[in-house]
């Protein structure tokens, strides 16, 4: 896969810098092993320390001190994993930031325009993860919910800006097809 920091060799294992960093390994350490690709996130790096004030430091190759690839989890993961805190609509989702409590609206377009502003070489649709395990229609709801956002994830693009859709429907293979 050719990506505008480098060629990543599939499959590939991606290290996980969350917050733009890969915990207890520097730059260095990652790349000395071979890694080409890492994880950071979409939800957690607009909260702390903002995605605008990254894009204004030169995006996040240089706000973490990495040449390679960088792909960009949504924000969809926290529409499960923070299920306590946050509203789901067909607009988007609220949050309660886990931080200070302050208000935060998550849309399938802010979702992108975020990830433009970090500058990633990947960013994933906004989509809603459902939970392990769920039932039948909480996989077809997020999977409804998932094909809904996929337009305006795509219209809210940067030019070049590369959008990977993501596939929802549980252990349920017939909503994974769909």
């Amino acid at each position: 896969m050719h990506t505008p920091h480098g060629t990543v060799e599939t499959p590939a294992f991606m290290p996980v810098g969350t917050q733009a960093t890969v915990k207890t390994l520097g730059q260095e350490d990652v790349e000395s092993l071979g890694f080409e690709l890492i994880l950071s996130n979409t939800y957690h790096l607009s909260l702390r320390p903002g995605s605008e004030r990254i894009e204004r430091l030169g995006g996040l190759h240089r706000f973490m001190s990495w040449e390679g690839s960088i792909l960009t989890d949504s924000g969809g993961y926290q529409v499960m994993s923070l299920s306590h805190i946050r509203t789901l609509t067909d607009e988007g989702v609220a949050f309660r930031s886990h931080l200070d409590g302050s208000a935060v609206f998550l849309s399938p377009e802010r979702s992108i325009e975020i990830q433009g502003e970090l500058g990633v070489d990947i960013s994933m649709a906004l989509d809603v993860c459902a939970p392990y395990p769920c039932s039948r229609e909480e996989a077809t709801e997020a999977m409804r919910r998932t094909h809904l956002w996929a337009p305006r994830n795509l219209a809210a693009r940067r030019e070049g800006q590369a959008v990977f859709g993501i596939v929802q429907g549980g252990v349920h293979e017939d909503l994974r097809r769909e």
